[in-house]
């Protein structure tokens, strides 16, 4: 990634932090197996300061939308502690195969890691950490739902667990839902809005990512319209 289209991925910045649209298929950072990440081309959005910013959350490697980063060290451990109180408002637009009965609801499935040697794969376990996630019906269509979600807490794959153990797996999802591992479409699941209370004395700031290419079709059977 070039510095002119990480530059042109910004979608706010103030003094303490910047929000960055993530492109799907990108790891947020390098992990055991390497490959290109998204903070090593941090540098082009320092605007000046001795240092790059930093991740102050994760996003999956495909799930696209908001990507908060702290712009100094001060800024980093703010956003830190008002993700971990849960604080920061986050809502995903996922697209599932299959339609809830309900308009609206919430998900309680306590998760745990599956096993070490796969990694971050997570599964439902009465004896794993708390997990809830509410969501509402914004369209249906085709056999499919278009989904607003918004984890109240931050667990690892936990919206894409909860929905395929709902019955409605997300499109694309090729570990927790039936999607194939080659040719099979992009994971459907967007970080569309997060709302942070960054200023004490100032309403919260919230930021909202373009709805990205590989979504469109399948949201427009949804009812989704492109304003």
């Amino acid at each position: 990634m070039t510095p002119e289209e990480m530059l042109a991925r910004l979608l706010y910045r103030d003094g303490l932090m910047l929000v960055i649209d993530k492109p799907a298929g990108f790891a947020v950072h390098r992990g055991p197996k390497g490959g290109e990440a998204l903070d090593a081309h941090f540098d082009a959005l320092r605007f000046g300061l001795p240092r790059s910013p930093s991740l102050a959350h994760r996003l999956d490697k495909d799930t696209s939308g908001c990507l908060v980063l702290g712009r100094h060290r001060k800024a980093l451990a703010l956003l830190g502690k008002l993700f971990k109180q849960g604080k920061v408002g986050k809502t995903y637009w996922a697209v599932v195969e299959g339609s809830p009965d309900a308009d609206e609801g919430r998900i309680d499935i306590a998760l745990s890691k599956r096993d070490e040697a796969r990694g971050w794969w997570m599964k439902p376990d009465p004896h794993g950490l708390p997990s809830a996630t509410t969501w509402k019906v914004m369209g249906r269509g085709g056999g499919l739902t278009w989904l607003a979600l918004e984890p109240l807490t931050g667990r690892t794959h936990q919206l894409r667990v909860h929905c395929a153990e709902m019955g409605w797996p997300i499109v694309g999802d090729t570990i927790y839902g039936g999607a194939p591992r080659q040719g099979g479409p992009p994971l459907h699941l967007h970080a569309r809005a997060v709302t942070v209370p960054i200023f004490k004395n100032k309403p919260p700031v919230t930021i909202e990512a373009p709805v990205p290419a590989h979504m469109r079709a399948l949201l427009a059977k949804c009812g989704w319209k492109d304003q």
